[in-house]
C-alpha cells in the first residue's frame, strides 16, 4: 500500500491548488486535515476548496460535519484513519492536506494520551479571559504556560485545553506533551510544506481576507447557530460578529481578521519548523520540481 503524502502549509499558502496537481500526477485522493474545512456551512470563512475544485478529483472529509457538531484532534483522527486506509486498499495515494498542527500530529504520531474533554470544566473555562487562564496555568504548569504564551499567544482554545488537562489529570500538560512527542517515527513519514516569504504571505492573507468578506463570510457568520461551539473558535467569527453588532467598521473587521490570521500563520510556521521530516517547497515551483522533492 502507498504511504500517505502530507501536504502542509500555513493558511493562504495555496495547499488546495497544489493538492489538485499532485492528485492528478500521482494518482491520489485528497484528505482534509483542516479543523474548520471539515464543516458544512463555513466554506468561505474556512477557505475550503470551491465546488469546481472538489469536482476535479476525489476529496474526503470536506463539508462532513454540521455546524453544531464538536470536533477535536482525537475525533478527527477517528474519522480520517479509516478513510486513509480505504484509499490505500484501492491502490491510490492518500494526500493529507492541511495546516492544523494537532490534527496532523494525531495522524503522524498516534493519538495523544491526554484525557478527553470534560464538558463541565470546559464550560467554566470558556467563561474565563485569556489572561485568567494564563494566570491559572502558570500556577499549575509553568513550563506549559511559557510554551503556550510563546507559541499561541492569545489563542483561547489552546490555552484553555492545556489548563483543562491539568485540572482533569492533576498533573502537567507539559509532561503529556513530552511523552506524546517522543513516540514519533518521523523517518517513515513523507511530507512537504509550502513555504512563502513572510511579506508575500502577509499580502496573500490580506487579499484573501478581503475576498472572504466580499464573497459570503459575513453571511456565514450571521447564520451560525448559537450551539456551534467548535466553529466559533475559527478566526473571523468574533470579528465579524463585532462588525454585525456595529462595534467596528468593515474595514476594521478586515484588519482584525488579517492580523489574527498573520499571527496564526506565524504559529503554524513555527510548528512546521519543528517537524523536521517535512521538506520545504516553494509554492512557485513547477509541479515536476515538487514531485521530485517528494520522491527524493
Amino acid at each position: 500500500m502507498k504511504s500517505p503524502l502530507y501536504l502542509c502549509g500555513t493558511t493562504a499558502s495555496g495547499k488546495s491548488h497544489c493538492a489538485l496537481g499532485l492528485a492528478e500526477a500521482l494518482d491520489g485522493e485528497i484528505v482534509n486535515a483542516d479543523a474548520f474545512q471539515i464543516y458544512r456551512g463555513l466554506e468561505v470563512l474556512a477557505a475550503a476548496p470551491s465546488p469546481s475544485e472538489l469536482n476535479q478529483t476525489t476529496h474526503h472529509l470536506y463539508r462532513t460535519l454540521s455546524l453544531e457538531e464538536s470536533c477535536d484532534a482525537a475525533r478527527y483522527e477517528s474519522l480520517a484513519t479509516p478513510v486513509i486506509r480505504e484509499i490505500q486498499e484501492r491502490g491510490k495515494l492518500p494526500i493529507i492536506v492541511g495546516g492544523s498542527g494537532l490534527y496532523l500530529k494525531f495522524l503522524t504520531h498516534g493519538v495523544s494520551p491526554a484525557p478527553p474533554a470534560d464538558p463541565e470544566i470546559r464550560a467554566k473555562l470558556d467563561q474565563l479571559s485569556v489572561e485568567e487562564i494564563i494566570f491559572q496555568l502558570r500556577k499549575l504548569d509553568p513550563e506549559e504556560a511559557a510554551k503556550q504564551t510563546r507559541q499561541n499567544q492569545q489563542n483561547h482554545r489552546h490555552l484553555s485545553r492545556a489548563l483543562e488537562i491539568c485540572l482533569i489529570t492533576g498533573g502537567k500538560a507539559s509532561d503529556l506533551r513530552k511523552n506524546f512527542a517522543s513516540s514519533a517515527l518521523t523517518e517513515q513519514l513523507n511530507g512537504i510544506v509550502l513555504t512563502w516569504p513572510a511579506d508575500e504571505l502577509s499580502k496573500r492573507i490580506e487579499l484573501r481576507t478581503a475576498q472572504m468578506l466580499q464573497n459570503g463570510a459575513i453571511e456565514e457568520v450571521k447564520g451560525l447557530p448559537k450551539n456551534a461551539a467548535t466553529v466559533r473558535q475559527a478566526i473571523g467569527v468574533r470579528e465579524i460578529e463585532s462588525y454585525l453588532d456595529g462595534a467596528i467598521s468593515q474595514a476594521e473587521c478586515l484588519e482584525k481578521i488579517a492580523t489574527s490570521t498573520r499571527q496564526y500563520a506565524k504559529r503554524q510556521r513555527n510548528w512546521f519548523r519543528r517537524e523536521n521530516w517535512l521538506k520545504p517547497v516553494s509554492p512557485k515551483s513547477d509541479l515536476s520540481e515538487i514531485i521530485s522533492t517528494i520522491q527524493s
